[in-house]
C-alpha cells in the first residue's frame, strides 16, 4: 500500500481557517436564520477596480484574434507587468530592485511555502509568536520540524514571542539562526515596523549568514509616510532578503491570484559542501520546473494597477478598508476593550475578556452576536487570550456588526 507523508500527521487538528468554516457551518446548520458577518478571514468584500476589470476584458477580446492569442507565458511573469513593479513599488522607493529579479507567481502564501523547495533541510527557523500558519505549517509538511508539544510549538523552531508587552516587536533571536521569517505590516496583530528595527534585523542577518523571508503582503495599507513598505528599502537587506508581495488585499485580486516575489541577484546560499550558490537561478530554475505563469488576462489586469485611474482606485479601495478598520477600533475601544492594530493594517487584534480563551471568544461572538472573527490561539501559543477581527467587509456589515458586538 502507498505510504503517505507522515510529516503531515504531525500538523495540528485542521489548519485555521478551515476549522473556523467548519465551526460557522455547524452553527449555520443548527441556526439557518441566523444573520451571520464575517470578519474573520481575511478576503476582500469589494468589487474589483474598474482599471482592472477594463484591461481583462481587453485581454479576453485580445484572446479572441489570432494576432492577440497568448499560450504559455514566461514562467517569471511578462516583462512589462515586470517593469511597472519595479519602478512603482521599488525603484520610486528607492530600492535597487530590477524586473529581472520580479517572480510574478499565483500568490504569496503559495510562494511563502514553495522557497521552501530552494533551501536546505538543514537550516535554524525563527518564526513570530503569534505568526501567519503558513509559515509554520509549511515547514512541518517539509519535514524540517519535531512533532508539537501540548502548547502546539514545534520542535525545531526558534519561536519568538510577540505580545502587548513588547509592543508587538519580536527581540532579536538569542541563539543563531539561519531562517527568519518577518511579516509586516503584521498579520495577525497589525504592527509594524520602523526602519530601526528593520534595520536591526538585516544587520543580524548579515551578521549571521541568515535570510530573512519578508511578507510585505498588507504594505499598501501603510498610513505613517516614515514607515517603510519594502525591506530593500533598508541598508544591507538585498544581501540576506527575499520578499513577497500580492495583489489580492490591496486590488482585490484574492479570486483572480496574482502576486510576486523578489530575489535579488547576488542574494546567495551555501551547499553542502561550502560552496556559495546564487538563490536567484534556483529560484529561477524552481519556477521553470514547476510552475507554468500567471494567466495573461490576470498579469494584464495586475498591470493596471499601476496606470493612473488604477492607483486611484486602489488608493480609494485601501482607504475604505482602513475607514473599516477605524470604525472597529474605535468601537473596540469604546466597549472597553484593549485594542492593537488596525492603524497601518486591515486587522484589529484585541485582547479576550477577562474568563474567555480566544476559541471560548470565537464561540462566544458567533453563537450570541453571530459574528466570526479569527482566535488568536490560532496562530500560535503566544497569541492564546487575543482575537483578530478584519476590516474586509462591507461599511454596513461592520458597523452592524460592531453594534451587535457592543450589546454584548
Amino acid at each position: 500500500m502507498v505510504q503517505v507523508n507522515g510529516n503531515y500527521l504531525k500538523l495540528k487538528a485542521g489548519y485555521l481557517f478551515p476549522e473556523i468554516a467548519r465551526r460557522v457551518r455547524a452553527f449555520s446548520e443548527a441556526h439557518p436564520d441566523a444573520p451571520i458577518i464575517r470578519l474573520g478571514i481575511g478576503d476582500v468584500t469589494e468589487p474589483l477596480p474598474e482599471a482592472c476589470r477594463s484591461a481583462m476584458k481587453a485581454a479576453i477580446d485580445e484572446m479572441g484574434t489570432p494576432e492577440g492569442f497568448h499560450g504559455y507565458g514566461p514562467e517569471q511573469g511578462y516583462l512589462w507587468l515586470r517593469e511597472a513593479v519595479a519602478q512603482h513599488d521599488f525603484v520610486g522607493r528607492g530600492c535597487q530592485i530590477s524586473a529581472e529579479e520580479i517572480f510574478i507567481s499565483d500568490g504569496s502564501k503559495c510562494d511563502s511555502a514553495n522557497i521552501l523547495d530552494i533551501l536546505g533541510e538543514g537550516n535554524r527557523i525563527a518564526v513570530t509568536d503569534p505568526v501567519y500558519p503558513v509559515y509554520v505549517d509549511s515547514n512541518v509538511m517539509a519535514g524540517r520540524t519535531g512533532d508539537a508539544d501540548q502548547a502546539g510549538r514545534y520542535g525545531g523552531l526558534t519561536y519568538l514571542p510577540i505580545s502587548a508587552a513588547n509592543g508587538f516587536a519580536a527581540q532579536l533571536p538569542s541563539e543563531p539562526v539561519d531562517l527568519i521569517y518577518l511579516c509586516f505590516p503584521n498579520n495577525p496583530t497589525g504592527a509594524v515596523a520602523t526602519r530601526a528595527q528593520l534595520q536591526a534585523w538585516v544587520d543580524y542577518a548579515r551578521a549571521h549568514g541568515a535570510l530573512i523571508l519578508f511578507d510585505a503582503a498588507y504594505e499598501a495599507f501603510i498610513q505613517d509616510p516614515s514607515l517603510p513598505h519594502s525591506i530593500y528599502e533598508i541598508d544591507g537587506a538585498r544581501e540576506c532578503a527575499i520578499e513577497f508581495r500580492s495583489f489580492s488585499k490591496n486590488a482585490g485580486f484574492t479570486g483572480t491570484r496574482c502576486a510576486l516575489t523578489v530575489v535579488p541577484r547576488g542574494l546567495m546560499g551555501t551547499a553542502a559542501n561550502g560552496e556559495p550558490v546564487e538563490l536567484w537561478a534556483l529560484w529561477n530554475r524552481r519556477q521553470c520546473t514547476k510552475f507554468n505563469g500567471v494567466s495573461y488576462i490576470v498579469q494584464r489586469g495586475a498591470e493596471a494597477v499601476y496606470s493612473a485611474e488604477g492607483l486611484a482606485q486602489v488608493k480609494a479601495l485601501v482607504r475604505f478598508y482602513m475607514d473599516n478598520a477605524a470604525i472597529i477600533r474605535r468601537e473596540l475601544t469604546a466597549a472597553g476593550l484593549a485594542v492593537y492594530g488596525g492603524e497601518q493594517a486591515p486587522y484589529v487584534w484585541l485582547k479576550t475578556p477577562e474568563g474567555l480563551d480566544s476559541w471560548g471568544f470565537f464561540d462566544h461572538l458567533l453563537g450570541q452576536a453571530h459574528v466570526v472573527g479569527t482566535p488568536g490561539s490560532g496562530f500560535g501559543a503566544a497569541g492564546e487570550g487575543y482575537f483578530r477581527l478584519s476590516a474586509f467587509n462591507s461599511r454596513a456589515n461592520v458597523e452592524e456588526a460592531m453594534r451587535r458586538i457592543r450589546s454584548l
